[in-house]
């Protein structure tokens, strides 16, 4: 028998929900600012835009510190143990390393405050000068956090270099900023080594201890450079403590090198402020965040997008655990058999990721479903269906007794692939397809929060209310931006369209940085001051805004091209839909304007493509035989023409001529950001011949 009072408290309890998601508080509202004419909008929640999370936290500095006092016994940043590592070899001949790692071993809060404490003076007593800047070129891990804070307790400025980037680029950055510290991994060394000739500044070199690597990988070559530990400078501050120099908000807390889809990348100056600010704004919309949450970090620490998260994560007194996406699950490629990946130790309740890394997510899913078949796969395909026409049909069918039922027969299992205490997933650094986003929604059964930022905004421009299901949007502005969207005549995005105004979407507020290092050519191009003081960032994208305040990317500026015929094709509009075609890996899709078509480069999926081979009884020596074989292209270019049609691209826009490619692109290619974006010209000028071919 139901209980009255027990019913009549839980119905209460959703409407006390629903009528929530209905107030006016939330989500965006116009505003009247200054500037340049436009639509503008703010947070509903906050008539004054935040700058910081409490008083006399204006610096990442006096936050960090705050902070370590608040949550001093809570851990803070955990590393699990390397206990072995081997090399197996496949049957094509090449060697992949496998790892058996251990628990997480944690530091408390106050711990990482002692360690960043005796950092910041050792870097000082190595004989780095304040004036001058530390570089940190390494993957994400405990170290770096503590090293970038060390820094800043000294006001010293952090150049952030990815760990993939090329020579060039590393080059460019290190001379650029006339880098005299840097801070690396020992596997880094020996590159480090090749271009030593070329750098001109470098004084101080600190490599990061690794048990993983070669325990001669720093030895001798860097003679002319004076090295040391990491454990080394620590011990040095420990024994020689420097007073703390602690910044202002207006100080250059970071040179955040952009991955760069173009040319050399910029190097973005990032203020205590701009951090600070970011960090405050997020405080306010992720609920319910605290002590108690789990953060897994795996993303790169030289990313916008993860500096920000771990930025939020410290100040709200969350334990972080490091972790790689080579060892993120189970099936990871470098876990060793019988081996859990991170995720299943640490059990994280907030994670973040790029889009792409949750289409991987979403395909591996669906392969190990499809490899099932029989009652599994109809099971999942049907709980899946109705799930996802409960969470279409409105807000409150997202929830009740039917999705405790699917979830707890079907998804449970899902969910434990990432150790099945996840309950906020963060999205950002590109656009985040429908169907992926419905497909975390449902089988990981947590909230996914699309955010949109760049790294001139220090990532803080919008966020997704935790409560909107509504695929597509990357919410309200941030409470420390305005959203203004500005007339685009010339692309036809008008702020006076209707149903909704449309035009480039620009950024102002605290958030905004303080422009381009050296550049102040590409600085005044992008960025503005308005009559009121303050600073809006030009993005290049191009936004609607829904009645609710709610942005949504609809193109950029710098893909669209004009057809032999006067079309307009957006480049990256094509892609986003493409992309779930099941054999796409990849894609850039190329238009000539001296032409009536498109057409397109695909990474093809293996699994996809050799299960539809073996269907077909196509006979192939290998993946790229299958790949160039005119029986393939035509399946690929048949299910891309589908997918096409399904989202609504017309004619123009549906590639009329593909190159398939076997290999994936990474970051270590070249071809691909650190966020797994395309490099577009990087990528035109590798396969300039394959583009000109598929136009004859």
């Amino acid at each position: 028998m139901v209980d009255q009072n027990s019913s009549s408290s839980w119905l209460k309890c959703l409407n006390n929900m629903s009528s929530m998601v209905m107030r006016n508080d939330h989500g965006g509202v116009t505003v009247e600012v200054g500037g340049e004419e436009g639509y503008a909008v703010r947070n509903a929640r906050k008539k004054e835009l935040v700058e910081v999370p409490w008083k006399g936290a204006p610096t990442m500095a006096h936050l960090f510190e705050q902070s370590c006092e608040q949550f001093n016994h809570n851990p803070f940043l955990g590393t699990r143990k390397l206990l072995q590592k081997e090399f197996v070899q496949s049957s094509d001949g090449r060697r992949f390393e496998k790892v058996h790692l251990g628990d997480y071993e944690w530091k408390t809060y106050g711990e990482v405050f002692a360690c960043v404490c005796n950092f910041g003076s050792g870097i000082i007593k190595l004989g780095h000068s304040v004036d001058s800047r530390v570089a940190i070129f390494s993957d994400t891990r405990a170290e770096w956090l503590i090293a970038l804070q060390g820094c800043f307790r000294q006001n010293v400025t952090v150049v952030t270099i990815y760990a993939t980037l090329g020579e060039d680029a590393l080059v460019h950055s290190l001379n650029e900023t006339e880098v005299s510290t840097l801070i690396c991994e020992s596997k880094l060394l020996k590159k480090l080594n090749a271009i030593r000739s070329r750098l001109v500044s470098i004084q101080n070199v600190i490599y990061l201890e690794d048990d993983n690597s070669d325990e001669d990988a720093f030895s001798g070559s860097l003679s002319n450079w004076t090295i040391a530990s990491f454990s080394e400078v620590e011990k040095l501050g420990k024994e020689n403590p420097v007073e703390p120099n602690l910044p202002s908000k207006n100080a250059i807390a970071v040179i955040m090198y952009t991955s760069g889809s173009t040319g050399l990348p910029k190097g973005v100056m990032i203020t205590h402020g701009n951090m600070v600010a970011t960090t405050a704004a997020v405080m306010t919309v992720i609920p319910n965040l605290g002590s108690k949450d789990v953060y897994m970090a795996y993303l790169p620490l030289a990313h916008v997008f993860e500096m920000a998260a771990e930025s939020v994560m410290l100040t709200a007194g969350c334990a972080i655990g490091y972790s790689s996406i080579l060892t993120l699950t189970d099936s990871s490629s470098k876990i060793k058999k019988g081996t859990r990946g991170d995720a299943n130790v640490l059990k994280p309740t907030l994670l973040a990721a790029v889009p792409a890394i949750i289409d991987r997510i979403r395909d591996g899913v669906v392969k190990k479903v499809e490899d099932r078949g029989g009652l599994v796969k109809n099971l999942f395909h049907f709980a899946y269906q109705r799930r996802l026409t409960a969470v279409k049909g409105s807000w409150l069918g997202a929830w009740g007794l039917e999705k405790l039922v699917w979830e707890t027969i079907v998804f449970k299992k899902i969910r434990a692939a990432l150790g099945g205490k996840l309950r906020y997933m963060l999205c950002g650094g590109a656009p985040l397809s429908k169907d992926s986003q419905n497909f975390i929604n449902i089988c990981m059964g947590v909230t996914i929060g699309q955010a949109y930022g760049l790294t001139e905004t220090f990532a803080g421009a919008t966020f997704s209310e935790w409560y909107d299901h509504k695929v597509g949007r990357v919410g309200p502005p941030l409470p420390c931006s305005y959203i203004k969207l500005v007339s685009w005549e010339e692309g036809g995005y008008l702020t006076s369209d209707k149903p909704m105004p449309r035009g480039e979407i620009v950024v102002g507020g605290f958030s905004v940085t303080a422009g381009y290092f050296k550049n102040q050519e590409k600085t005044d191009e992008v960025f503005k001051v308005d009559e009121h003081g303050m600073r809006w960032f030009y993005t290049g994208d191009i936004g609607q805004c829904h009645p609710d305040g709610c942005l949504e990317i609809i193109d950029r500026k710098k893909d669209i091209v004009k057809l032999q015929h006067g079309e307009y094709v957006s480049l990256g509009k094509v892609e986003a839909a493409l992309s779930s075609c099941d054999y796409v890996d990849n894609i850039m899709v190329y238009a000539d304007p001296f032409y009536n078509y498109c057409v397109a480069l695909v990474v093809a999926c293996n699994h996809s493509l050799e299960k539809w081979a073996q269907q077909a009884g196509i006979e192939y020596k290998d993946f790229p035989d299958m790949c160039n074989k005119q029986e393939t292209v035509t399946e690929v270019l048949r299910s891309i023409s589908k997918v096409a049609k399904a989202t609504k691209l017309v004619k123009s826009e549906i590639p009329a001529k593909i190159k398939l490619l076997p290999d994936p692109w990474t970051p270590e290619s070249g071809l691909v950001t650190n966020a797994l974006k395309i490099k577009r010209e990087q990528l035109k000028a590798k396969f300039k011949d394959d583009l000109q071919n598929l136009y004859v």
